[in-house]
Parts: C-alpha cells; sequence; structure tokens
C-alpha cells in the first residue's frame, strides 16, 4: 500500500505545489481533485483543468508526478449524479465524462465520485433513477479502462433535514452499486460516526474497494445524547450535526490498526489516500499541510513496504 492525498484540501494552490511538497513529506500519490473552475465555489479544488485538456497537458502531468515519486491514484469529482435538477444533473454528467477522458489520459483506472440523490424524491425512487442514469456512465468508462469509485460518504449536508443525500452511505447499498458496475471508495470515517463497524463492513465487501480514503471522525456521546443520530435540528447549520465531527487520521476515534490490518488481508495492495476535512486543521495552507504531516505519521507505520 502506498500512502497518498486527495488535492482538494489545497484549493489555491497549483498541483505542481501540492506535488512538491506531498512528494518531499512522505507522500506517495496523489488523488487529484478536478471540480470545474467555477466563481464563488472557492472551496473545491481545480487542480486538473479536464475541460480543456489533452496528451500534452497528460505529459506534463506525468512529468510532474515522476519528478516527485508520486503517482496518480485517482481523479476526483465528488458530485450529486442524481441532482433533482435536471439540467444541472446532465452538467455534472458532462463533466464526469471529461474526468474520465482526463484519467484515460493520464493511464489512471480511477475516477471517484458520489452517486447522490434526488432530494425531492423517495429513496426507492432514487434508485430506480440510479439504475437509468449511471449505467450508461459507468459504460462510458469501462470503454476507456476506467472504472467509478464512489465513496460512502452520506453527504447529509445536501439534504434540507440532513438524512443522507448519497446512496452508498451503508454496506446494505454496496450490493446494489456493484449490481450498477460501481466499485468502492472506502472510507471508514463515515461508518464510525453511523454506528457501523467499519472492519466488518470492509471484510464483507473488500472484493469491491479498488480506492481507500483515510479520514477520522471524532464522536462526542454526551452531544449525542442530546440531539440523537440525526443531529441538531433548532438553529440547524449545514454540515454541523451537533455530536461529530471529521478530524485528520489518528485524532478521532477510528482504529487504523485495524483497519489496515483488514485490507493488508484482504491483499488490497492501492492507495490510502488522505482526505483531510478536519476544521482544527484548516484556515490556511500551513495548517492544513501540518494536518498533513500528522496525518502521514499516523498512517505511514500501518502500511508496510
Amino acid at each position: 500500500m502506498r500512502l497518498g492525498l486527495l488535492t482538494a484540501c489545497l484549493p489555491g494552490e497549483s498541483l505542481a505545489d501540492v506535488a512538491g511538497w506531498a512528494g518531499a513529506h512522505g507522500y506517495r500519490a496523489l488523488e487529484v481533485a478536478a471540480w470545474p473552475d467555477v466563481p464563488g465555489r472557492d472551496w473545491e479544488a481545480s487542480h486538473l483543468d479536464v475541460a480543456a485538456f489533452g496528451e500534452a497537458e497528460a505529459a506534463g502531468v506525468r512529468a510532474l508526478m515522476d519528478e516527485h515519486d508520486l503517482e496518480v491514484s485517482a481523479v476526483a469529482y465528488y458530485e450529486n449524479n442524481l441532482h433533482a435538477d435536471e439540467r444541472v444533473r446532465e452538467q455534472t454528467h458532462e463533466h464526469l465524462r471529461r474526468c474520465i477522458d482526463a484519467a484515460q489520459l493520464l493511464g489512471v483506472g480511477l475516477v471517484g465520485t458520489f452517486v447522490g440523490r434526488d432530494v425531492t424524491r423517495t429513496v426507492t425512487e432514487n434508485l430506480r433513477l440510479a439504475e437509468k442514469v449511471l449505467p450508461p456512465l459507468v459504460d462510458y468508462a469501462a470503454e476507456r479502462d476506467v472504472r467509478l469509485v464512489i465513496e460512502n460518504c452520506p453527504m447529509e449536508g445536501w439534504h434540507p433535514d440532513g438524512y443522507p443525500a448519497n446512496l452508498a452511505y451503508s454496506p446494505e447499498l454496496w450490493g446494489w452499486l456493484a449490481d450498477l458496475g460501481l466499485w468502492l471508495n472506502y472510507d471508514p470515517s463515515h461508518l464510525v460516526w453511523l454506528g457501523i463497524d467499519p472492519v466488518a463492513a470492509l471484510e464483507a465487501h473488500a472484493d469491491r474497494v479498488l480506492h481507500v480514503q483515510a479520514k477520522d471522525v471524532e464522536v462526542d456521546p454526551a452531544a449525542r445524547d442530546r440531539y440523537g443520530v440525526f443531529g441538531r435540528v433548532i438553529d440547524r447549520r449545514e454540515w454541523v450535526s451537533g455530536w461529530w465531527r471529521y478530524r485528520i487520521p489518528g485524532l478521532g476515534q477510528v482504529d487504523w490498526q485495524r483497519v489496515i490490518a483488514a485490507l493488508h488481508q484482504a491483499g488490497y495492495d492501492g492507495v490510502v489516500s488522505v482526505e483531510h476535512e478536519d476544521p482544527v486543521w484548516s484556515g490556511d495552507g500551513e495548517r492544513v499541510r501540518h494536518g498533513l504531516t500528522l496525518a502521514e505519521r499516523a498512517l505511514a507505520p500501518h502500511l508496510g513496504a
């Protein structure tokens, strides 16, 4: 296994700057963020301009990775592929296709995304919608030797009441994903706050895991006693549950020794990509990089050669 990082945590820096720092600080792979560069959405990183990506750009990225002894583990575009607005949904699908094209040019076999959810429909209606609109994207990727890996994040902030808005959040759904030709970008942090044993879930579905994201989660049981598992309701703030928050690996409740041992046992030999969403080690590039340093120190001893 190799240690990587998702570049989205450094949206204001160039890919060259991120690669230079990562290669010098124990990282061997980058999961490269490829959101469209949209004004007013500064929290989304655009480290690959997939809309204008050709052979010359791919050669430049490959040379950059070689210079810093890195690989691209996946192209990353985590967006709502079942958006209620059909115009927005098609724009999302079009950008996802460009991410797939870029992955093909780079010789990268994975593109990370979400299933998403139309929040105006029931879960059952969304399952039927996904079965209609996602297979053409799976086929488009397969024709280019690329596979779509789905992160198991609930994306509760997309739902007006904080309910899951990415229909890949629980192991119950992972067999359904497989039937659609979708694979897993396994992140144990989400499972912990949902009350699911991340190791048991991994062991049952390890054959579907093609990429791993490393994020931790800090749970406050006393606050959960006040708000319940669905989180704060009165004066609700988007993306803030009131009883849990994401942390750098090693600073939360994920048992990384057990998780990585289970990956070893399953024969996983891919990338473990740090997804930095820790509010304590955020705010500026220096703090983010310090958080990434803490993550490397926590995870590297478990990964092996």
